[in-house]
């Protein structure tokens, strides 16, 4: 992916401090999902990246990464497979725990999402990664089905949360933009 296409996907992420509470900025990433050029751009320089993994599914996690997955399974020509929110889906689930830090949460998928492939093989995909506890038990998830999750990608890594050096000591992690370095963007 060239500098410029990196800068262009920085610049077009809108920063709204204090949501969903005081001290926090939030990541507003549809200010990137509905620019045609750089999201067609983005999901172009994904499948340049797996298609020759031979994935089989693409596992986004509930919300944004729905956008994401659902858009580079589309250009893979594979399924997607939504991670939801724990009571969110309508047939028999497999669920898993994580901890945040004021208690815990828990999130799904259907136990057959990956159609009884034997160790199909899963890119897991979300819109950022923080302190990576969701990413964490999504992994857990797909392997707890019998499928491999090949990589985690995220578009922007806040790395001053430690999320994607974690996910790193158990899976492959592909970041696109690293807030860190924003200054210097």
């Amino acid at each position: 992916m060239s500098e410029k296409l990196k800068k262009d996907l920085f610049s077009s992420i809108r920063d709204i401090p204090d949501y969903p509470k005081p001290g926090i900025l939030f990541k507003d990433i549809t200010t990137l999902i509905n620019h045609s050029v750089l999201f067609s751009s983005l999901i172009d320089t994904l499948k340049e990246r797996y298609e020759p993994l031979d994935i089989n599914f693409v596992a986004g996690i509930e919300s944004r990464g729905f956008i994401f997955g659902a858009a580079l399974a589309y250009a893979l020509k594979v399924g997607f497979v939504p991670i939801r929110k724990k009571g969110k889906l309508p047939f028999t689930t497999v669920s898993e725990k994580y901890s945040l830090e004021y208690g815990f949460d828990e999130i799904e998928m259907h136990i057959d999402a990956f159609r009884n492939i034997k160790e199909a093989r899963v890119i897991l995909i979300d819109d950022l990664i923080a302190t990576g506890g969701t990413a964490q038990a999504a992994v857990r998830l797909i392997e707890s089905v019998g499928a491999k999750c090949v990589e985690a990608c995220f578009i922007l890594d806040l790395p001053e949360l430690g999320g994607s050096e974690k996910l790193r000591e158990f899976i492959q992690v592909f970041t696109i933009l690293d807030a860190g370095l924003e200054n210097g963007h």
